[in-house]
């Protein structure tokens, strides 16, 4: 980690960390915490064809306990979590850091992070699904009368918790922690209570079960780890939500908590199948007794909630990193909250979350059927962070090319294999992880690639700025006429006479007695010290060029910005000032770099992009817009 992450981490106080450790539990666990819920019911279907033995069972819990091990204990908590970008983690932080030293790996680098964001976008929609329909679906043991109110009653609850999404989440996140904490603490109970049912699960410790099975299982056991790996689902918002608690707050509550409450309850489920296979049909809701089975599915059904509130929060910190790395248009990004600027709401995101959320519970109707569509997108995401993670060792921490291979060669190994069984699932719903995915990769490349043709083409016709301003500068009985006031100019080159004032003098022949020309820019970091946001030069009497950084988590509040520039000595009074924005409105062509289907779907993102004025935060009675056609 950074320097000043390091620091940051090491004076926390007891009674801090302890808070951040029991926050992270409700939205860094709250995945991976209704995994129990169908993760060994679903790896017990492949093998109960032909009756179940007591090796299959000690062997599917010692899978199940394995691949905790391996995959979220190690690589995640021990190792990724120290892979951060000044403190933040997750996809695409990790590619802004790469990118940096990118040697020669910029496109491939860049196709892997948009595959692991566009698989993280996947997940977001079917973990709400699977999660509340798990949930809600205890109903049935409690009164089987009300079966045919699952699907409804799920519905109710998702639309219930997309529609909240505007108000904020922050007077409900602080009872995430508790809530999350006692569902554990709750699944733990209930292990412990059954794993006296048989001891000899305690076997399931021995890897030689897991390794075993495999081994002789053949094709039913690749079929079966396709199921296991639903255990281990919900790990990549480890990484993802590093820069909302830090490191060590996550690695306390994974191993004071959450991992041992996860293996208890497995272990409690497959001494409770061992003891009685007929609980096979569901064994978490089982393992409790009549009286306590409402309060639990009431329990499951928040915990549920609250993990899929932390992966829909995610989306919508995904898309603003996105948006500010150049991945995807701009979009309306509300602020939920006055003092944490990393709570906020994004609508057009919010809305296709919500559709493709409904549209799979519609779709699917039941758990078991959605469950055989989940596991395709976690595990390619996970492929791609460990290949990224490759890079990341060599480039960041210098390791030789053979360690890096003796280290990571295994993990990728595995997440394969965990990948290619779960891709035997495409024909029963797997298709529909890898249709999200694919959509949304094709969306971020085309827009990261025509914005690069659209930039290269008007570059052409791009007049230098250093010669603009001398010619405009000389007194001739052709000068456009000075009025008062300072105009701002934005544009994306500063080294060229922007659009828009080139425009303004074409056709209004005035020109301010103050001009700044502005390039608003997001730097490889995810935030910018207050110290280096602006970088002033000033070009001649009338003219002068500001640069504004901003880091890939931040908002780009430019009226801000521009009022903090005060205090460096520009003039900039809000009431006298103009922002000037060029629009262009572009036309498709079939011979220039993209085909044709690609050109069209650029131009509905442009124009479904958010107003630069609302994005950018600039007084909306102080703008003025003036339009170009450009072909592209």
């Amino acid at each position: 980690m950074s320097e000043e992450s390091h620091s940051h981490e090491r004076h926390l106080g007891p009674r801090k960390l302890f808070y951040l450790a029991l926050g992270s539990v409700g939205v860094v666990y709250g995945d991976i915490g209704t995994s129990p819920l169908y993760a060994f019911r679903e790896a017990l279907k492949p093998v109960a064809h032909d009756g179940l033995t007591r090796f299959e069972v000690i062997s599917l819990i010692s899978l199940m306990i394995w691949a905790l091990t391996i995959i979220v204990t190690i690589k995640y908590v021990l190792f990724l979590l120290r892979a951060d970008n000044d403190g933040e983690g997750g996809t695409l932080s990790l590619l802004a850091l790469l990118m940096k030293t990118a040697n020669g790996h910029t496109a491939l680098l860049m196709l892997l992070g948009l595959m692991g964001a566009a698989l993280f976008l996947g997940d977001a929609m079917i973990t709400p699904a699977l999660s509340v329909l798990s949930a809600v679906e205890g109903i049935k043991l409690v009164t089987p009368q009300l079966s045919e109110y699952i699907v409804p009653i799920s519905v109710a609850i998702l639309a219930l918790l997309f529609v909240v999404q505007s108000h904020g989440t922050g007077a409900v996140a602080r009872f995430f922690g508790p809530i999350t904490a006692l569902w554990f603490l709750v699944m733990a109970a209930a292990g412990i209570a059954h794993i006296s049912d048989d001891y000899g699960i305690l076997a399931a410790f021995n890897p030689y079960y897991a390794i075993s099975f495999l081994l002789h299982e053949g094709f039913y056991g690749v079929v079966v780890l396709g199921a296991v790996f639903l255990t281990v689902t919900g790990a990549e918002a480890l990484y993802a939500d590093l820069g909302h608690f830090g490191r060590r707050p996550i690695q306390w509550a994974w191993f004071l908590l959450v991992f041992p409450s996860l293996t208890l309850n497995y272990l409690g489920q497959g001494a409770l199948v061992l003891g009685n296979p007929a609980t096979m049909s569901d064994p978490f809701y089982l393992m409790y007794p009549q009286w306590a089975l409402l309060p639990v599915v009431i329990l499951a059904t928040c915990a549920t909630i609250i993990a899929s509130q932390a992966v829909i929060t995610g989306a919508f910190s995904l898309v603003r990193q996105g948006i500010n790395l150049g991945f995807l248009p701009r979009m309306e990004i509300l602020f939920t909250s006055e003092t944490n600027t990393g709570q906020i709401f994004v609508p057009s995101v919010n809305a296709v979350l919500f559709f493709g959320v409904i549209f799979l519970v519609l779709g699917f109707k039941t758990s078991d059927s959605l469950a055989t569509a989940y596991g395709i997108s976690v595990t390619g995401a996970m492929v791609v962070t460990s290949i990224m993670a490759f890079e990341f060792v060599r480039v960041r921490w210098n390791w030789s090319l053979p360690v890096a291979i003796i280290a990571l060669l295994p993990l990728v190994i595995l997440e394969l294999i965990f990948l290619g069984a779960n891709l035997l699932k495409i024909h029963d719903g797997g298709y529909i992880p890898i249709m999200i995915a694919t959509a949304f990769t094709v969306i971020m490349w085309t827009w990261r690639r025509g914005t690069a043709i659209l930039t290269e083409k008007t570059r052409h016709t791009d007049i230098p700025l250093a010669s603009f301003v001398s010619s405009i500068e000389r007194k001739s009985e052709h000068s456009p006429a000075h009025v008062p006031g300072t105009a701002i100019f934005l544009t994306s080159d500063p080294d060229s006479a922007p659009a828009a004032l080139l425009h303004n003098l074409k056709h209004n022949h005035v020109l301010h007695d103050r001009n700044v020309i502005l390039t608003i820019r997001t730097v490889n970091k995810p935030r910018v010290s207050p110290q280096e946001r602006y970088k002033v030069e000033q070009i001649s009497e009338r003219f002068s060029r500001v640069e504004l950084l901003f880091g890939f988590m931040e908002s780009q509040n430019v009226s801000q910005a521009l009022a903090a520039l005060r205090k460096t000595g520009l003039k900039f009074d809000i009431m006298t000032t103009s922002f000037y924005l060029g629009r262009r409105k572009l036309v498709p062509d079939a011979k220039s770099g993209m085909p044709y289907w690609q050109d069209r779907l650029y131009i509905a993102l442009a124009n479904a992009a958010a107003n630069p004025s609302d994005y950018f935060r600039l007084p909306a009675n102080r703008v003025v817009e003036l339009g170009s056609h450009v072909i592209i």
